[in-house]
């Protein structure tokens, strides 16, 4: 494979990490010195930057496996890591945003009924918020290490997380691209998993 390529994957993913750690490092006291002046539009961005960024995320895994005579989208699969973070950065970045406000009553609030309620779809809204936290902070080869065999299973709350995103901006902010990107993602992580069974099957009928 082109050398080129692999240098420009390895490149993508270096930006994307060092953009995760620029927002996290800059973005909370930037929205809490400025949020007040940015149109919801541009936070409208944000949060579509990091449903598209999950969208690959888990998109890349089902794609590479149904495809998997293909090398180029074989070593995407390096991203998911980088996609991952920086997806899971912006929502971060919004919540440590809320926490660090004056007299902020936010942490509190979700040991209430009313954070996990479905009044304007507020639970789908902090499902994410949560499961972004975990997987953030998880997404390193300490984590790995330490969780061992359960750090793969905490990382399959990043179907959690992407569909209670996905379902958040679906259902609150009138989001079509949403509903489009849970089409997608369901579509391929469903052929993937037909595949893998057809092929379990065919395998011991072959030898």
């Amino acid at each position: 494979m082109n050398k080129r390529f692999f240098k420009t994957i390895a490149l993508l993913q270096t930006s994307l990490l060092g953009i995760s750690i620029a927002l996290l490092t800059l973005g909370p006291v930037a929205l809490l010195v400025w949020g007040d002046a940015l149109p919801f539009s541009v936070i409208g961005v944000f949060y579509t930057i990091s449903l598209v960024s999950v969208m690959l995320v888990m998109s890349i895994r089902p794609l590479a496996d149904i495809a998997n005579d293909v090398p180029q989208i074989r070593a995407m699969v390096i991203l998911r890591k980088g996609f991952g973070v920086l997806s899971a950065s912006i929502i971060v970045t919004f919540l440590l945003a809320k926490i660090i406000e004056p007299e902020s009553v936010y942490l509190a609030s979700i040991l209430t009924p009313a954070y996990w309620s479905l009044d304007k779809f507020s639970l789908f809204a902090h499902l994410g918020d949560i499961t972004g936290v975990i997987l953030l902070i998880t997404s390193n080869t300490f984590s790995k290490r330490v969780l061992g065999p359960w750090w793969k299973r905490v990382q399959k709350l990043a179907y959690v997380y992407f569909y209670a995103g996905a379902l958040y901006e679906m259902l609150a902010l009138q989001s079509t691209f949403a509903m489009v990107a849970m089409g997608i993602v369901t579509v391929l992580v469903l052929i993937a998993w037909v595949k893998k069974r057809f092929e379990k099957v065919i395998d011991p009928i072959v030898v």
